[in-house]
């Protein structure tokens, strides 16, 4: 127990941080660190246990991802549902504006992400890992680089992370063009 109560004060903090910046939700990301740690607790000792509880928790958030997913698709078929009934009563309305902005929410998220998420793995994670206060010599060796390019990168992610960022932005604004006209 003494072990684990270590990881969880050495850990805690940066697990935390990692999936909130991931997330964009602070709570979800208490939930899924509690939950890194609860499994840390079932599995014992591991001889990379920083790696290892990352690992962890990036699996979570994984699970999570497609869980926001399935409930998107709940949120659509009910504001379908919703807009259907709108002509025969008049607190749909008030519920169908609470769906909207729960999706402008979602999107707003959805658009971080995604731009997080369409960088090459080795890109996201190294950002991901630098922002966690991990330093190149354990960013190289959690992702099987030499020490020299770590610099080079997270300079080129950086990058990458701008422009797809903006790019989905401006994506996001024609769509949204295009459906009002």
């Amino acid at each position: 127990m003494d072990d684990l109560e270590r990881l969880f004060r050495e850990y805690h903090a940066p697990v935390v941080r990692y999936l909130t910046r991931r997330l964009g939700d602070r709570d979800l990301a208490e939930e899924l660190a509690q939950e890194t740690f609860m499994r840390a607790l079932r599995h014992g000792p591991v001889a990379k246990e920083r790696a290892w509880l990352f690992a962890v928790a990036t699996n979570l958030m994984r699970d999570e991802a497609r869980r926001a997913v399935r409930e998107r698709r709940r949120l659509s078929r009910l504001r379908g549902e919703l807009q259907h009934d709108a002509d025969e009563e008049p607190d749909v309305l008030r519920l169908e504006r609470q769906v909207d902005e729960e999706e402008t929410a979602l999107r707003e998220q959805a658009l971080a992400r995604s731009a997080v998420d369409a960088l090459a793995e080795r890109d996201r994670m190294a950002l991901l890992l630098r922002e966690e206060g991990l330093d190149y010599h354990e960013i190289a060796a959690a992702l099987g680089l030499s020490v020299g390019s770590v610099g080079t990168t997270l300079s080129r992610a950086r990058r990458r992370l701008v422009d797809v960022y903006e790019s989905l932005q401006r994506e996001q604004a024609a769509r949204e063009g295009s459906d009002v006209a």
